[in-house]
């Protein structure tokens, strides 16, 4: 153990980072899911977010920012993640992992709602469940997601695929994207 893989660990952060925010095309698809977030709470849609370990943590972060506060004082905002415990131990048990999202989000969302799927492969059959019923309820969709996209790539209305392989580094972006995006939106709506 030294200071110079400490070094190796910034670096390699933050060229992940330099990577994502010098493509002017992700920087787009970040705009239209700040403007897509920022639409959905002004006329009076719920947010939802899901995914697995990590990306789930990061998904009760995004939600908590909402019904909680981000930077200032302000009205709360319908968010949940989707998977609380008992729900999770519930239907995993009784119906299996693959629906713990989907069947919570077609008992909860209304047309107007949106939903942020995160992963870093893209590949998780309960995510890509859990968009089938995003679809058929209308609702809008924007993933964070690494790699090459995974199958959940070409299923939401917004893709965003941070170039990278390893999984901390993928979700070192999704956060600050949450965060921009939530800081972007709060600022448009609430003007603080």
């Amino acid at each position: 153990m030294s200071i110079n893989e400490w070094k190796s660990h910034f670096q390699e952060a933050e060229d992940t980072v330099k990577r994502f925010h010098n493509d002017p095309s992700q920087l787009e698809k970040c705009l239209k899911l700040s403007q897509t977030i920022t639409k959905v709470i002004q006329n009076k849609g719920n947010l939802f977010c899901c995914g697995n370990g990590g990306s789930h943590a990061q998904a009760m972060h995004f939600a908590e920012e909402w019904t909680g506060r981000f930077m200032k004082n302000r009205p709360p905002v319908g968010a949940i993640a989707l998977g609380d415990p008992t729900h999770l131990t519930c239907v995993g048990n009784d119906l299996g992992f693959d629906e713990v999202f989907s069947r919570q989000l077609d008992g909860l969302a209304r047309n107007g709602d949106f939903v942020l799927f995160l992963s870093t492969s893209g590949n998780s059959p309960n995510l890509l469940k859990a968009v089938e019923v995003a679809k058929k309820k209308g609702l809008e969709t924007a993933a964070l997601l690494g790699r090459d996209g995974g199958k959940l790539l070409p299923l939401v209305d917004n893709a965003i695929v941070v170039d990278a392989q390893l999984s901390h580094r993928i979700q070192e972006v999704h956060i600050q994207i949450i965060h921009s995006a939530i800081d972007l939106a709060e600022r448009a709506i609430f003007k603080v």
